[in-house]
């Protein structure tokens, strides 16, 4: 895939690969920018599940516009191949990150903070991130944190895809619904401050 070019994006690195898709870093020659692509495998490219879980991700994260969220710009395909154009967020990922030695407690709670707030959005819009872990959580050089991979995400009431009461998500919906209001803080946030 390296060095190859979909539609305008032309892929310079590699960046990681889990069960939903490969990630690659990638230049828009449009718009002079690094964007990370997200390329669903070609084996799943006639998988219609893989396929509607892959559109259900972008669908997702289409819905959620926060500093604390990475973006997305699109769903495209070249030549058969799915994939998705996300926000680029340089840095290292929070596993990266505390590899070696623990977040200083400033530093720490500066994250878990942003971390609540990404989630109090997601929560508000009825999704369920269902994947939060160190791995999927960018700190950018400037200290900024970017919850990643949606790929597992889901929208509460939305039961189509896994009728397996063993996979649902650990928050129920309805023991966050009534919960995101303007004027409460978000389970989440508290949850955050508990961890530390």
């Amino acid at each position: 895939m390296l060095g190859k070019t979909l539609g305008h994006y032309q892929v310079t690195e590699k960046l990681g690969a889990g069960g939903m898709g490969e990630v690659y870093r990638a230049r828009d020659t449009r718009l002079n920018r690094d964007v990370a692509l997200k390329v669903l495998p070609a084996i799943f490219a006639n998988d219609r599940e893989r396929l509607a879980r892959f559109e259900r991700e972008a669908q997702l994260l289409a819905q959620l516009n926060h500093p604390n969220i990475g973006g997305i710009h699109g769903l495209e395909e070249s030549d058969g191949l799915p994939y998705l154009v996300l926000e680029y967020v340089p840095g290292e990922t929070l596993a990266q990150r505390t590899t070696n030695a623990p977040l200083p407690v400033d530093e720490a709670l500066a994250a878990a903070t942003q971390i609540a707030e990404a989630m109090e959005e997601a929560h508000a819009k009825g999704i369920v991130h269902r994947d939060l872990k160190p791995a999927n959580i960018k700190i950018t050089p400037e200290g900024k944190v970017k919850v990643l991979d949606f790929g597992l995400a889901k929208a509460f009431g939305d039961d189509r895809a896994e009728g397996d009461p063993t996979r649902l998500p650990t928050l129920s919906a309805l023991a966050t619904r009534g919960r995101h209001t303007s004027t409460s803080k978000c389970a989440c946030r508290r949850k955050a401050s508990a961890w530390l």
